[in-house]
């Protein structure tokens, strides 16, 4: 219970997006694991909510960075679609 206080700690610190990721990745596999207490499945679900929002929250300022860099001065927006990303062949 300790280590999830202190990761969950971490997290709140400003790790970055890619970090929060991971660690909403690690609390669904625990979770699906079967293996936590009733106790030990609502403090990691609580944490995932906490960490989802915290990322929905980042996505959002980074959108508005880019709208704001991207604005012409005449007020308009120039959106144009990311291109699509490369396939992902499994290695990383």
């Amino acid at each position: 219970m300790a280590e999830q206080d202190k990761q969950s700690a971490e997290t709140s610190a400003g790790t970055d997006f890619a970090a929060t990721v991971e660690r909403l990745e690690r609390l669904v596999a625990q979770l699906e694991s079967g293996e936590l207490s009733l106790e030990g499945s609502l403090s990691a679900f609580e944490e995932g909510v906490r960490l989802t929002r915290d990322a929905q929250r980042r996505l959002d300022e980074a959108e508005l960075r880019v709208r704001t860099l991207i604005e012409r001065p005449d007020g308009g927006v120039d959106l144009e679609p990311f291109p699509p990303a490369a396939e992902d062949d499994g290695e990383r």
